[in-house]
């Protein structure tokens, strides 16, 4: 009140208000907008600015809604990547998002930052008590004792990236399906996610099922949400996607042909793609299209990246042909860098990510293992495309991430590493796959600000 009544004396309220919004969004125009194919922040000019603070989170942060236009049809609850001119202000937990048209969107980057070490971090889970990682993920359970890894925390120069909260996730999911589908990248990011949720589940409230060979689901059964992977490592068909073919010369892809995998994707609410790392074993690869009379023999060999545009466009026009944007949202993930060159970031007598146990500190920084040509193939096709789609671009924040991997702590073929293969990580460390807890958190906080 000892506010309004001093303002009264010079200018009326509705004038001050105007003069604070007009500020205030003046401000955000002279952030530097950086051109990326994900839209993370989103506002209109506004008469009047409503803060309202609200409980704390399930992370034990204070949390705020800011709403915008509370008058008008287009009000608004901020929660995604936060510009840091809000820092002095706010801090932002929870959100409502109306759609916007293209025109309303303001960009920011989340991919330009670096990784902070935070030995505040407490991990929502481990590999002990989340019982749903695969054995290849679950670094500390196979005998990795350093953990300095899991408290590297990315912080965006521009923005703030919101803590994963399990209880608002779970809340944004209820009654709907979440489905993750690519190669086992997208499986790591799957398990990452049902840990992050699950533990504030109590035991006789959530399941996990098999439901066919590819396909699991995790079951939140109070939320009515359902979190579900399925196995396409091509995203199109292939001759290697279930009876595996470890000789890279062996495998033959069908790169028009998807309906057969496809057709489990339907009905789903909120469809997560990848695929990448199946098609880097080898320069061409042997493809496949149309009907032929001798079978797989009518393959040809193309270029990789040929290949891999052709299968994306398979899986664009299967996505712009079938899905109702109005029923299901479709995100992409890009590329994850694997690390198998350790003269990329300078170690010349290391053996690729073998005992590495910081992350790279160069801005910018891009190795071997992941192939820019390939990224330029999903930027032109989903550009191209009629359904929107959402690219988590993982690629960057992962590069630097040098320090994350299984490493020796995983498997080979389906078995836990033997002392002697150990002893050996020339050949038997795994520099693809990420430990969990780990890197693939992080994938899942940038999915998390955009449900």
């Amino acid at each position: 009140m000892g506010w309004t009544k001093s303002a009264r004396g010079n200018l009326s309220l509705p004038v001050i208000t105007v003069i604070i919004c007009t500020i205030g969004f003046i401000s955000l125009f002279y952030i530097d907008k950086i051109s990326t194919y994900h839209s993370v922040l989103k506002f209109k000019p506004c008469s009047k600015c409503t803060f309202t603070k609200s409980k704390k989170s399930h992370t034990g942060e204070p949390s705020v809604l800011i709403l915008l236009n509370p008058n008008c049809t287009t009000s608004y609850v901020f929660y995604h990547l936060i510009p840091k001119h809000f820092l002095g202000l706010i801090d932002v937990k929870r959100l409502e998002i109306s759609p916007l048209n293209e025109n309303d969107r303001y960009e920011c980057n989340h991919t330009d930052g670096n990784w902070v070490f935070n030995p505040s971090i407490k991990p929502l889970y481990t590999d002990r008590t989340c019982s749903y990682i695969d054995r290849e993920y679950a670094c500390v359970k196979n005998g990795r004792n350093d953990s300095d890894y899991l408290y590297w925390e990315w912080q965006p120069y521009e923005c703030v990236l919101p803590r994963f909260d399990p209880e608002i996730a779970l809340i944004k999911l209820q009654g709907k399906r979440l489905m993750f589908v690519g190669d086992s990248l997208q499986k790591n990011q799957w398990q990452s996610f049902v840990c992050l949720v699950e533990s504030i589940i109590p035991k006789d409230q959530k399941s996990m099922k098999k439901i066919s060979r590819g396909h699991s689901v995790f079951k939140a059964e109070e939320y009515n949400a359902s979190i579900e992977f399925y196995w396409a490592p091509f995203l199109v068909e292939s001759n290697t996607d279930f009876h595996i073919k470890f000789n890279p010369n062996q495998k033959i892809v069908k790169v028009d042909s998807i309906t057969q995998r496809a057709q489990n994707w339907l009905g789903i609410d909120i469809l997560v793609f990848n695929t990448y790392v199946w098609w880097m074993g080898r320069l061409k690869i042997n493809t496949l299209w149309g009907e032929f009379q001798n079978g797989e023999q009518g393959y040809e060999e193309l270029d990789t990246p040929v290949s891999y545009r052709l299968a994306l466009r398979t899986w664009a026009n299967w996505i712009d042909s079938t899905i109702d944007s109005n029923k299901t949202r479709i995100l992409f993930t890009t590329m994850s860098p694997s690390h198998e060159r350790n003269k990329d970031w300078g170690n010349i007598n290391g053996i690729m990510c073998f005992n590495e146990t910081k992350p790279v500190m160069k801005r910018g920084h891009w190795g071997f293992g992941s192939n820019k040509e390939m990224m330029k193939v999903v930027e032109s096709v989903i550009k191209r495309m009629k359904v929107q789609v959402t690219v988590l671009n993982i690629t960057q924040l992962s590069e630097y991430r040098i320090d994350a991997h299984s490493s020796i702590y995983g498997e080979s073929y389906g078995k836990l590493l033997s002392d002697e293969q150990k002893a050996d990580p020339l050949h038997f460390a795994d520099c693809i796959h990420w430990c969990l807890p780990g890197v693939p958190d992080t994938w899942n906080r940038l999915l998390y600000a955009y449900l």
